[in-house]
């Protein structure tokens, strides 16, 4: 018996229209699976539903995979590839696995010689990238930086440093009740002439991208309000 693969769907990262960020191949792959790997039941159903699943939803078994996931749990998620089904991975947002706990689970199907199937779609992080005007040779993807103000500020120095002496692009996100503290401490404590991307609400009608000097942003993030918005933020030269 061939055994099944693991099947990574992205899902979309803000636009309403599914069309818009996702192949139709995806959506077609979709009906391959009726076991899915989600990190919330709730927003993959509505997904499914949204993306024209064509099984009923409940005779469709969800397994949830999230921080609260004990690894003994994780073991026996891949049973169903064994009998020659393929599993379905759902982020909660964007790309599975890119800064998303779907890589637990990736790890463990690698680690079985499973087969892993990508598939194409959203990334925030690349988005930004993209239209950054930034160094897309060299990038770093950094997760959160501390809550804390001394030790936030000495992080964006630490990767200021990066930048100045490496050319490297330095990427990062914030809880998005925060972004504006964010955007304020960026603008503090970095060179005046080091350059900023923030964007924000990438996909959707309001989506804002802008890279400026530090020293520009004293102002002009008096023009933008980025409270409980999902933003990137970029630093480079």
């Amino acid at each position: 018996m061939n055994k099944g693969k693991l099947i990574l769907f992205p899902v979309p990262i803000g636009a309403e229209e599914i069309g818009y960020s996702l192949p139709t191949h995806n959506m077609e792959l979709l009906s391959q699976c009726h076991t899915f790997i989600v990190e919330e039941v709730r927003t993959a159903r509505r997904f499914l539903k949204k993306a024209g699943y064509p099984y009923a939803i409940d005779d469709t078994v969800f397994l949830e995979l999230n921080e609260h996931t004990s690894h003994e749990a994780i073991g026996g998620y891949l049973e169903a590839i064994d009998r020659g089904e393929n599993i379905g991975l759902l982020s909660e947002a964007g790309l599975p696995c890119v800064a998303d706990p779907g890589a637990m689970i990736t790890k463990v199907a690698q680690r079985r010689g499973i087969e892993v199937v990508p598939l194409v779609g959203p990334s925030s992080l690349m988005l930004a990238l993209m239209a950054s005007g930034l160094n897309g040779q060299r990038f770093a993807f950094n997760g959160y930086l501390p809550v804390d103000r001394s030790a936030r500020a000495a992080a964006i120095r630490r990767l200021e440093e990066r930048v100045q002496h490496v050319h490297e692009t330095q990427i990062f996100i914030e809880a998005p009740y925060r972004n504006n503290q964010m955007l304020e401490a960026l603008s503090a404590t970095l060179h005046p002439q080091t350059l900023v991307c923030v964007a924000c609400d990438l996909t959707l009608p309001t989506q804002y991208i802008r890279t400026l000097p530090s020293a520009k942003w004293q102002t002009e993030r008096s023009k933008i309000d980025l409270h409980k918005r999902n933003t990137v933020f970029l630093i480079g030269d």
